[in-house]
């Protein structure tokens, strides 16, 4: 294979939203270029392709989100969606020259949002907030703001994440930091690159149940391989490319217990097979 880019950018394998975001900057590379195959190292995840990263993250910034209100559902005042509109949020596509729908949502132990969310606006709020010119993206923290309302008059809505990022989800409760951000109306800083890849990312490259509620599990491979294998890999089929295993939560985050959170993973006894 004759590659011109070798990406590498820094990543915790600990943080599950880091690790399904790089799934999905992999699922992202191989749709635009189909020799793309991708690895973990220690500390950083690096995929082989045509494209550098500012090129990768540029297309998906400008990668149109495909307008279908029969599938997404009506919007509702404040473009937020209704709590009995929950199971009718539908699906979300992204156009060319990537062509993916996304809808994997329905597996309630893996979706962190509830139904007042209206998760295209978020998506669509976090994909435009990309910084494509940074080499770290899954540490470039900002506030995200609905890209409608950026360079106009009226004051701009904040966008709030789905929290697959664990540094949000892990300290997510009013009881951990001691008081209610939302009622002082603060503003609070997200990862944009995090939240909008790692919802690419879970279309293909799913958790492993664990027989608990809302306890998943993924695994890491170090052998370069294209999204389509390397999403058996992340369920941990393929032990031989050189897996470590990670356990998470993806816990409530709030007393109504309807809106959860990725907490932060741990790593589990090493799987038996051959490391290259």
């Amino acid at each position: 294979m004759s590659t011109s880019h070798t990406i590498s950018l820094p990543v915790d394998a600990l943080n599950p939203g880091q690790f399904f975001a790089c799934c999905g900057l992999l699922e992202l590379a191989g749709r635009l270029w189909q020799d793309a195959e991708g690895c973990f190292a220690e500390d950083s995840f690096t995929i082989h392709a045509d494209m550098s990263l500012s090129d990768l993250l540029e297309a998906f910034r400008g990668c149109p989100v495909v307008d279908d209100q029969s599938s997404v559902g009506a919007d509702r005042v404040g473009g937020e969606v209704a709590e009995d509109d929950e199971d009718r949020a539908g699906s979300i596509e992204l156009g060319d020259p990537v062509h993916l729908r996304l809808d994997w949502w329905s597996d309630k132990s893996i979706k962190p949002w509830a139904g007042s969310m209206d998760a295209r606006r978020i998506f669509a709020g976090m994909k435009s907030a990309i910084d494509a010119s940074t080499n770290d993206p899954f540490n470039d923290l900002r506030v995200v703001y609905d890209p409608a309302a950026v360079g106009s008059r009226a004051r701009p809505k904040k966008r709030e994440p789905f929290y697959f990022d664990s540094r949000r989800g892990g300290s997510a409760r009013s009881l951990d930091i001691g008081f209610a951000p939302d009622a002082l109306d603060m503003l609070s800083a997200a990862c944009p690159a995090v939240e909008a890849l790692c919802l690419v990312g879970l279309q293909r490259f799913r958790p492993m149940p664990t027989g608990s509620p809302r306890v998943l599990e993924y695994c890491t491979w170090r052998t370069p391989l294209p999204a389509p294998v390397a999403g058996a890999a992340a369920c941990g089929v393929l032990p031989a490319v050189g897996a470590a295993r990670y356990r998470f939560e993806n816990a409530f985050r709030t007393d109504q217990r309807k809106h959860k959170g990725f907490l932060p993973a741990r790593l589990l006894p090493e799987i038996h097979g051959d490391t290259p």
